[in-house]
């Protein structure tokens, strides 16, 4: 089976998620922990940026040991100085250079041709590959730029001195089938595509970006770019766990793997999300509060008789000690039993009937039954033993 590499982006795309400020100590801290999670690359920042970013950055750098850490530039020398001076401490460093390919974005925000372009490109991964020979190159709105000119231009790159060509989709545009088709018509065209690793970028716009993904490794890529949590620019991007733990319950199907110790996937989320202020929704993939919490009945019974019945992840796989049975109106009597036993309270049947019946009553009134409301109902009917 094959190994996925994950680069991850938190700290630089998923941190211009708007409302998102991360001081030099917070992203220090996130960069240990994704050290810990066993990412392959994260991306540090933009050193260019601000002397804060440049900073942060800088620190990451000589700290991180056992992750590849990378610093985003432009196609311009003094991007490229900045990550590179940032960087000087790294053990294994990698600048992650990006140019525009789409019509839209070369007619109206470039304003170059494509021959230009390709200049521009090839230019500055000479230029960086005088300090670095980990260069990673992103054809900067891919999905909307013309297929054959992304054949000459990735080869061109190659060619330079490129290590990484990365192929995002970077306004959330494309499809799972539409992407696929594109990275394996790179494969299979770039003559040189064999001499460098291709990578997939994917934005939640239109909520494709994992499918998206899952699609770009099926279509043979060697690496996802991916952040904790999805966060990122306007609907976020790819999310890590939600990839990484697809892979590996249905490694059946997807045939891929990635290094990661998934047991620190929750502790991840819920430092991105503290250090962030970005709430994770409850109904969130693999991560949410509710992910692994049952309230129907029927679902409480099947789950309390095996867990495979309507769990596909085990809670322990993501670093989580078990599954949650939160009491509400849809709770049967099954789960109600085994939640007065955790408490501590033997009953007899009727007793047990009765409580019930209370129980039922009180949910008609309050979506969610805690164990406080639970010992009242015990005390006021006089059964506590």
């Amino acid at each position: 089976m094959r190994q996925i590499e994950i680069f991850d982006t938190t700290l630089r795309d998923g941190e211009q998620s708007a409302g998102v400020n991360l001081h030099g100590e917070e992203k220090l801290e996130i960069a240990l922990q994704l050290e810990r999670l066993g990412v392959d690359v994260m991306e540090a920042g933009f050193p260019a940026s601000s002397p804060g970013d440049f900073q942060a950055v800088q620190r990451i750098g000589n700290v991180i040991r056992h992750s590849t850490v990378a610093a985003l530039a432009r196609s311009n020398q003094k991007d490229i100085d900045a990550v590179r001076d940032a960087l000087r401490g790294a053990e294994n460093p990698r600048i992650h250079l990006f140019l525009a390919t789409s019509p839209i974005h070369m007619v109206h925000k470039l304003r170059m041709t494509p021959e230009q372009v390709i200049e521009t490109a090839v230019a500055s991964v000479k230029y960086a590959s005088a300090w670095c020979s980990n260069i990673e190159w992103s054809a900067e709105d891919a999905t909307r730029s013309d297929w054959a000119f992304l054949v000459e231009v990735v080869e061109a790159v190659i060619d330079a001195g490129a290590t990484v060509v990365n192929i995002p989709d970077t306004v959330g545009y494309t499809t799972p089938q539409e992407y696929g088709d594109l990275l394996r018509y790179l494969r299979n065209r770039v003559p040189n595509m064999h001499r460098a690793k291709l990578s997939a970028h994917c934005h939640d716009d239109l909520g494709l970006a994992v499918a998206n993904t899952l699609a770009a490794i099926e279509a043979g890529v060697d690496q996802v770019e991916c952040t904790v949590n999805g966060i990122g620019e306007r609907a976020g991007n790819a999310s890590l766990e939600e990839i990484a733990v697809a892979l590996e319950i249905r490694s059946d199907v997807l045939r891929a793997s990635t290094r990661l110790d998934l047991r620190q996937t929750v502790a991840t989320s819920r430092l991105v999300s503290h250090l962030t202020g970005l709430v994770v929704p409850p109904n969130k993939a693999v991560v949410g509060a509710n992910a692994f919490a049952h309230e129907s009945g029927i679902h409480q019974d099947g789950v309390l008789k095996h867990a495979s019945t309507y769990e596909i992840i085990r809670p322990e796989l993501v670093g989580l000690d078990s599954n949650v049975m939160v009491l509400g109106k849809h709770s049967g009597r099954h789960a109600f039993r085994e939640k007065c036993l955790a408490l501590g309270y033997q009953l007899e049947d009727a007793e047990l009937n009765e409580l019930f019946r209370c129980f039922k009553a009180l949910t008609e009134h309050q979506k969610e039954i805690t164990d406080a409301d639970l010992h009242t109902l015990v005390v006021e009917r006089s059964i506590v033993r």
